[in-house]
């Protein structure tokens, strides 16, 4: 049985070679024989509200099994660890996996995490951070803001 790996996209057009689309096309192309990639559209992606993604992620993570992998991209790696750190979900994470995830500030109030979101955080056994130097929107010292904060990830 394969794997099963939700991934969590950002916001902005999702169309071919938008947003999260190409990162996704390359997953499901690499990882094909072992995992299944779900990519559900996030709603309103050009004008996220946090609490329509919150219920469009609750409903995704309701459909999982146990051992699910989580990946986050951008603005969905944001709603992803609030999600995970503000409600409860009684299943096995096999690992979460974050990319180019901003810190959100008051600029996105909705979307900031509670200061000691970590230790909420539902036990995930490995989380790892990448972060491209080069990102136009996600400065790289968002980065260094959530390795602080999930000291035990892998970045």
């Amino acid at each position: 049985m394969k794997k099963q790996i939700l991934f969590l996209h950002s916001a902005g057009p999702q169309g071919l070679h938008e947003g999260s689309s190409d990162l996704v096309a390359c997953l499901k192309k690499e990882l094909i024989h072992d995992y299944n990639v779900h990519f559900p559209k996030m709603p309103d992606a050009d004008n996220p509200s946090y609490e329509k993604w919150r219920k469009k992620i609750e409903k995704e993570l309701e459909a999982t099994e146990d051992g699910i992998i989580l990946v986050g991209h951008s603005l969905g790696g944001s709603v992803l660890l609030k999600q995970l750190s503000g409600h409860p979900y009684k299943k096995q994470i096999a690992g979460m996996f974050l990319v180019d995830t901003p810190m959100c500030n008051e600029n996105m109030k909705e979307f900031m995490l509670d200061e000691n979101f970590a230790s909420k955080l539902h036990p995930i056994p490995a989380i790892y951070l990448y972060h491209s130097r080069g990102d136009e929107i996600v400065p790289f010292s968002h980065l260094k803001a959530y390795a602080k904060k999930l000291s035990k990830a892998t970045v």
